[in-house]
């Protein structure tokens, strides 16, 4: 669906964007685990500002190929975030409800902005509306693995975006 090189030009563009829009300070990418950790490595080394990196890992697709619509935190934050500028990392915004889950969690904790970076948006599943501040593809309802994505754990390492054919 989405080339290796296709992907590697526009998290360039996204580390840019990101770079201009954090110039006067610094920002916190927090890592959606597991499935952002490739597209947040990619990005993080394309952004030029100060940065700290932390992981937040959830879960709400178990074996399936359809989130359960409940979020379980299973790893959380290592440090604070109170005063600082946050961006979530994820690697995919579909029904939206993972995603509102942490922001809402993340403003609890006092952060001064939280705004969401993703690789991909697939707006034909939404259930609520987020907001992605900076993205990297729009995609149709299709069950999309690589760069990061799985399928019961594979296909993370694949380094383009395939679609899983489903009978």
């Amino acid at each position: 669906m989405i080339s290796a090189e296709q992907i590697a030009t526009r998290v360039k563009e996204l580390g840019d964007l990101i770079s201009r829009d954090y110039k006067d300070g610094s920002v916190v990418l927090v890592c959606v685990l597991k499935g952002s950790f490739i597209f947040a490595a990619d990005l993080a080394r394309h952004i030029t500002v100060p940065t700290r990196i932390d992981f937040l890992g959830t879960r709400s697709y178990g074996e399936g190929t359809e989130t359960s619509g409940v979020v379980q935190i299973t790893q959380d934050l290592s440090k604070p975030i109170v005063n600082e500028a946050v961006l979530l990392i994820e690697d995919i915004v579909d029904t939206g409800l993972t995603i509102a889950h942490l922001i809402d969690l993340l403003r609890t904790r006092g952060p001064r902005s939280v705004k969401v970076a993703s690789l991909l948006h697939k707006p034909a599943r939404a259930r609520v509306q987020v907001q992605v501040d900076y993205l990297g593809f729009t995609i149709e309802d299709k069950f999309v693995v690589g760069y990061g994505l799985d399928f019961g754990e594979r296909y993370r390492n694949l380094p383009y975006i395939g679609v899983v054919e489903r009978d």
